[in-house]
């Protein structure tokens, strides 16, 4: 919901029966040294309350940090300054994560744009989310991080072997279910059980093999009934969000058709 006021989209999702929002931080939505963004925030804290809807913060902006490189800078950059400009962004999130009680704040790796090798990429990442992390556990807030495609870390294997270079309790998995069954991952229900204990944040999208498009649910290829199934069996008590990012077009269409298409699975 791109286009629209934050107030204006978190009414229009209660209204059409969601109990979560994911909110990313934009130029208009809780932006970082902005006078208005305390008022914003404390009226979105009072909004959610009212609606008893639980939220997570999302960070994919796009352009807020770099007006000419989409998603830039990101904890993978080549410039030490730049990535502590990512930091000084996620540090920000967590302050907004931690006055609406928010279940987590979801990051990602950023691309590789350099020649960096993989192990000086993995230094880069390891010292900005040490940073992060630290900050987080004084801030009581959990991050997700999401294996995207074309980043650096693009999947679960990957993740996995971040794992290795830092493992901190705050840092927990947001699970794209388009990236896994795009990227051909294996079977979604069994990645699902497989990081359950890992798992804090998922993002829901159809998708098809080999294609990294976010598609309306129905669309593509997933096995719902499968996702959900396993989310059961994981005993995820979490929020799930629909990920739609191409479809700020028609937003409150494509909210009702998600829900919609959603009910068999979250209704008795």
């Amino acid at each position: 919901m791109a286009h629209h006021r934050l107030l204006d989209a978190v009414e229009l999702l209660a209204e059409f029966g969601y109990r979560g929002v994911a909110v990313t931080i934009d130029h208009h939505a809780l932006p970082p040294d902005e006078p208005g963004t305390p008022d914003q925030l404390d009226r979105l804290r009072t909004q959610l309350q009212r609606h008893r809807m639980r939220t997570v913060i999302e960070t994919g902006v796009r352009f807020l940090l770099d007006p000419n490189v989409k998603h830039e800078p990101t904890l993978v950059s080549p410039s030490g300054d730049a990535r502590r400009r990512r930091v000084d962004f996620y540090r920000h999130t967590i302050d907004c994560a931690a006055r609406l009680g928010a279940d987590c704040v979801s990051i990602w790796s950023g691309v590789l744009r350099d020649g960096a090798t993989r192990d000086e990429a993995v230094e880069r990442l390891r010292h900005g989310l040490a940073d992060v992390l630290g900050y987080a556990d004084q801030q009581d807030v959990t991050l997700g991080f999401e294996p995207e495609p074309g980043m650096f870390i693009d999947t679960l294997a990957r993740f996995e072997e971040l794992l290795g270079a830092i493992d901190h309790p705050r840092l927990g998995l947001t699970l794209d279910v388009g990236h896994v069954h795009c990227q051909c991952e294996g079977s979604l229900g069994g990645q699902i059980r497989r990081w359950a204990d890992r798992l804090v944040n998922v993002h829901l999208d159809d998708a098809r093999r080999g294609r990294h498009e976010h598609l309306m649910l129905g669309e593509g290829e997933i096995d719902f009934t499968e996702v959900f199934a396993a989310l059961t069996d994981a005993r995820y008590a979490g929020g799930v969000y629909v990920e739609l990012s191409r479809h700020s077009h028609i937003a409150p269409e494509a909210a009702r058709r998600a829900m919609e298409y959603c009910r068999p699975w979250i209704e008795p």
